[in-house]
């Protein structure tokens, strides 16, 4: 068990590496060293040998590994990022890289993605140092940089360049999953991700006749891109199940004593009511114009416009994905991948799962765990390269006021100390036994 030490250095850490501004604004503009070496601190403290691996001067990854008891055991993945999208302090009700704690709440961008899980990892890790307890697998703990963009200088650099820091490992865990779901109707919901969509990326581009604003001109690069993207934000994508997706639905049609009919799913959602909201994102690939690029002045037509797109594909989605794209676009527009990464599942039936579950339900004997797949994507991505099956579990218990989701890369981020410490004792509670 936990101990009180380590409740209050969850608290500690959470707010500290708050502090550490780690804003990834793309491009290569961030620096997570500063924190990086606030983590490999408190890991040498607890005797470890964490290493710091750059590929990029400032862009800095820690790894270490935990020997466990059982050397014929598959290890495990335990992994964090310690940048954070920005933040402009002007929206904010408290400075966002204040951390401070008030009112029995953290505060600070990086709340819930992902600091508050960096910090129970580091206090589960310190808190086993003293107590001198060693975990059944090999654990590789591994804070990583750059998520918030395209993991090149993080977790994607770490599997191409330094694969042999994670041998063994067969899984891993990371951020966002056991975080309790209120309904509304009283009941608790903690849903672990055993899946995630796809990221598609997209650049579209269309080129025209340019020309003088206030002539005739059918062949405006503005209006065909701005026709492409119209139908592209109109576009109504078939539903296509996914296991992970089938698994939520089943355990949450049990849940609510709702017989299941896979074959109607509208109507099924519709009896979920708000529990619908964990899988309607993921039932479908999706594309959603972000932005849009195009000319210089207001009486002069751009011989070319370019827009981008936000696109997610399901597992085995993208054949179907780049297809309808190329229909959407038509013969003026051209498109590319900007960035790409796969889509991920993982079995929901596996020991592992079956852990995590026990672990929440220990410290929640109210809570209804249930499988789902993100919406988004996550450092799993990059590991999965290396054979890792990953799974979203940074458990937090949180009160109905709190709207995990809405948190994420919100205005406002904050996480209640009790989330954290409920998060430590989940999460050592599933180390110790997994």
């Amino acid at each position: 068990m936990a101990d009180a030490q380590a409740l209050d250095e969850v608290v500690d850490f959470t707010s500290d590496l708050i502090r550490i501004d780690t804003t990834n604004r793309g491009g290569g503009d961030c620096r997570e060293r500063p924190a990086a070496e606030y983590a490999a601190e408190r890991l040498a403290a607890a005797g470890l040998e964490p290493m710091l691996l750059e590929r990029t001067p400032g862009r800095t990854n820690v790894v270490a590994r935990i020997e466990g008891t059982d050397p014929s055991a598959d290890a495990l993945l335990v992994h964090g990022h310690l940048d954070v999208v920005p933040a402009r302090a002007e929206d904010w009700s408290v400075h966002p890289f204040s951390g401070e704690v008030r009112d029995g709440v953290v505060w600070g961008r990086g709340a819930v993605d992902m600091k508050n899980m960096d910090a129970m990892i580091l206090a589960v890790v310190r808190a086993w140092a003293r107590q001198g307890v060693r975990p059944r697998r090999d654990l590789v703990i591994a804070f990583t940089a750059d998520e918030e963009a395209s993991a090149e200088d993080g977790a994607g650099f770490l599997a191409e360049r330094h694969a042999e820091l994670f041998e063994g490992c067969t899984e891993g865990i990371g951020e966002s999953g056991a975080f309790t779901f209120h309904d509304g109707t009283g009941r608790e919901i903690y849903p672990i991700a055993a899946g995630e969509r796809g990221t598609a990326w997209l650049r579209l581009s269309a080129r025209g006749r340019a020309g003088h604003g206030s002539r005739v001109n059918r062949e405006n690069a503005v209006t065909r891109l701005a026709a492409a993207v119209a139908r592209i934000g109109a576009h109504e994508w078939p539903v296509r199940l996914t296991p992970t997706v089938r698994a939520a639905l089943t355990e949450l049609a049990a849940l609510y004593g709702i017989e299941t009919d896979l074959r109607d799913v509208d109507a099924l959602l519709d009896k979920l009511g708000p529990a619908a909201r964990l899988v309607e994102a993921t039932l479908r690939n999706s594309a959603n114009p972000t932005m849009f690029e195009a000319g210089y002045k207001i009486n002069v037509i751009p011989g070319e416009a370019v827009a981008h797109v936000d696109g997610r594909c399901l597992p085995g989605g993208e054949e179907e994905f780049r297809t309808t794209l190329d229909e959407l676009t038509g013969p003026d527009v051209d498109w590319e991948f900007e960035h790409r990464e796969v889509a991920l599942q993982a079995p929901a039936d596996s020991p592992t799962f079956a852990a995590m579950r026990a672990a929440v339900e220990a410290f929640a004997p109210e809570g209804h765990v249930v499988p789902y797949c993100m919406a988004g994507g996550t450092d799993a991505k990059q590991f999965s390269r290396l054979g890792i099956t990953g799974y979203g579990f940074s458990p937090l218990k949180l009160p109905e006021d709190f709207d995990y989701h809405h948190l994420f890369h919100g205005v406002d981020e904050r996480v209640p100390v009790e989330a954290l410490h409920f998060g430590v004792r989940v999460l050592d509670r599933f180390l110790r036994t997994v």
